[in-house]
């Protein structure tokens, strides 16, 4: 991190890990709408699954159907509660022979424990990548383009792309994601840099996630949510012929049964107060809460973009922030379609 800083790059104080911005989150965001830029993404961790049964393990364990993972893809994928509820979010990349599965950091220690105590004698063994293995972001009107120019290719969304032991991810609604090793990643940096690419710093990231509804776990929202209230089935992130897995009872039960009730949706509000966690309000539910924040950014047109889980039924009436006179939630599109 040290030549990050040397560039500007502002640390949090309530977590030295995640940059927050270069100095000027204003022109961060106003490149991001108008051009493109580069993000450090030390806000998620990595473990890694070695061994000969890394992929069966995993398949035990995780929503997603790790046997139709191949080298040149990366899956949405959970891991849930014995009740359904959503322990963590992923991404599963493949990396060699090995699987990694990116997670928020702040919730990585506990869930590599977790996992770790259900190996057993499986052929397998989970470690942390983080210190290894670096990761980059992409983003902007302009992110296709600029991977064209600096890597001669862009790939698609959720396909993956190797060069020289650097693979390329594309994303959900054209942004990217770089991972390598941590000794390559002030040279890619530099080469982004140097092709016009501006520096940003974690919430427009985070803003690139909320527009591509990727539904991400934090300390603020685990075991809050199946994994269809995130959308996760409809992103392929949840396999209905996978066989067993933690909490696969209920998810299935909530699939066939019809009894979904919640549903994510993109939101903008003109507040700056909302935040991963927080309730969201309707006139309709009487005082009790019509759903939770999952993610919050700084919008580009003043206020913040949400990704809210909130009651299907209260769309009709209203969602609001705080409470139900608080300030009014509408409605963004998605990049995927709701059913």
């Amino acid at each position: 991190m040290t030549w990050l800083a040397s560039m500007g790059a502002i640390f949090s104080a309530t977590n030295p890990a995640i940059i927050t911005s270069f100095g000027n989150p204003a022109a961060e965001l106003q490149a991001y709408t108008e051009h493109t830029v580069i993000c450090p993404l030390s806000q998620f961790g990595l473990i890694r699954f070695s061994g000969e049964e890394s992929q069966p393990f995993l398949q035990g364990q995780l929503s997603s159907d790790i046997r139709a993972l191949q080298r040149d893809q990366i899956q949405f994928s959970s891991y849930s509660t014995p009740k359904g509820r959503m322990q963590a979010s992923f991404y599963v990349i493949r990396r060699g022979d090995d699987y990694l599965l990116q997670i928020a950091a702040e919730i990585q220690p506990a869930i590599q424990k977790r996992l770790s105590m259900f190996i057993l004698r499986s052929k397998t063994k989970a470690s942390d990548a983080s210190s290894e293995l670096g990761l980059l972001g992409v983003a902007g009107k302009h992110a296709k383009s600029t991977m064209i120019q600096v890597f001669g290719q862009a790939p698609e969304s959720m396909q993956l792309i190797e060069q020289d032991g650097v693979q390329l991810i594309g994303l959900p609604n054209e942004h990217y994601q770089i991972l390598l090793e941590q000794n390559q990643t002030e040279a890619i940096w530099n080469r982004l840099v140097a092709a016009g690419v501006q520096p940003a710093g974690e919430p427009i990231w985070r803003l690139s996630e909320i527009q591509a509804g990727s539904p991400w776990i934090t300390a603020a929202t685990q075991e809050e949510f199946v994994p269809q209230m995130a959308n996760l089935e409809l992103i392929g992130g949840v396999s209905f012929t996978k066989g067993c897995y933690p909490g696969q009872e209920i998810v299935a039960r909530t699939q066939y049964l019809g009894k979904l009730k919640r549903r994510t949706y993109r939101m903008h509000v003109d507040s700056l107060d909302a935040a991963a966690g927080q309730d969201v309000f309707s006139a309709e539910m009487n005082g009790q809460p019509s759903g939770k924040i999952m993610l919050a950014a700084p919008a580009p047109q003043g206020g913040m973009e949400l990704l809210v889980v909130a009651q299907i039924a209260s769309l009709e009436h209203g969602l609001h922030l705080g409470d139900a006179n608080g300030p009014l939630l509408h409605n963004l599109a998605l990049p995927y379609a709701m059913n």
